[in-house]
């Protein structure tokens, strides 16, 4: 699955929201950064190149994306981790970093607290969310394959969970109940770029859960070719663009 995800879905969907983060990161002028959730290290190689002087410690609950991660992204001292319980003493960096990441956190308030926990006084927590699964093209074009490959029951987990933490005022308040003072929120929206609508389908259905849900339901070749179709149908042939929204935020101890 790492692989699989590595090759389709950071180049047309992370890179660009991984850019922009740790151009974001790098304006703070971190020290020690903490980076959650780091999967294959799309983030962490931003980080290492925006902010070369700063120490890098990449985490995910996830070893098989530690070990592909750590061997990507060599410059940070990688670490399998559970968000809720950081294994980090506290006031331990100035900055902690998450892409795409929180929507997985079962109890998000208790992540945001062991952040509080492990920043300094005055660091910052730097974040962002998927928004609406409607503002997604890439997204919303596999969902729409899913639903038409299994009409009576679809996989939900991309509508509910990467993109199921879309209330700004929700998360705002998840963080402020985690004694953590909300600075900023803005709403961003990038284009995402892949060769084909087969190589974001493939993505999706092999490198995410979606595959072990397709799985369960009895799903074989040809549901990835009615998702391929569904999303050829949408995005295009040849080379595909899509707009991806998502909201960064950023946060005090």
């Amino acid at each position: 699955m790492p692989a699989v995800y590595e090759r389709y879905l950071v180049p047309a969907v992370f890179r660009p929201f991984a850019e922009d983060l740790a151009a974001r990161a790098a304006a703070l002028g971190p020290r020690r950064i903490l980076e959650l959730a780091a999967g294959t290290g799309v983030l962490t190689s931003g980080l290492l190149e925006a902010v070369p002087t700063a120490g890098v410690t990449a985490t995910d609950l996830n070893e098989a994306m530690v070990v592909f991660g750590s061997a990507r992204a060599s410059g940070a001292e990688w670490r399998q981790a559970d968000a809720q319980r950081l294994p980090f003493p506290d006031g331990r960096f100035d900055l902690v970093v998450c892409q795409f990441g929180v929507m997985f956190f079962p109890d998000r308030v208790a992540a945001f607290a062991e952040v509080r926990r492990v920043l300094a006084p005055g660091g910052r927590f730097l974040f962002n969310t998927w928004g609406p699964l409607a503002t997604q093209g890439f997204a919303a074009a596999v969902q729409a394959g899913l639903e038409r490959a299994f009409p009576v029951d679809p996989p939900r987990f991309i509508p509910t969970v990467p993109h199921g933490c879309a209330e700004r005022a929700v998360v705002a308040g998840e963080l402020t109940a985690a004694g953590l003072a909300v600075e900023d929120v803005q709403e961003l929206t990038l284009q995402g770029r892949a060769a084909a609508a087969a190589d974001i389908a493939a993505g999706f259905l092999a490198g995410t859960p979606v595959r072990t849900a397709v799985e369960e339901r009895g799903g074989g070749p040809e549901v990835r070719a009615t998702v391929v179709e569904e999303t050829t149908a949408r995005l295009g042939a040849g080379q595909v663009t899509a707009p991806m929204t998502a909201y960064v935020f950023r946060a005090c101890a």
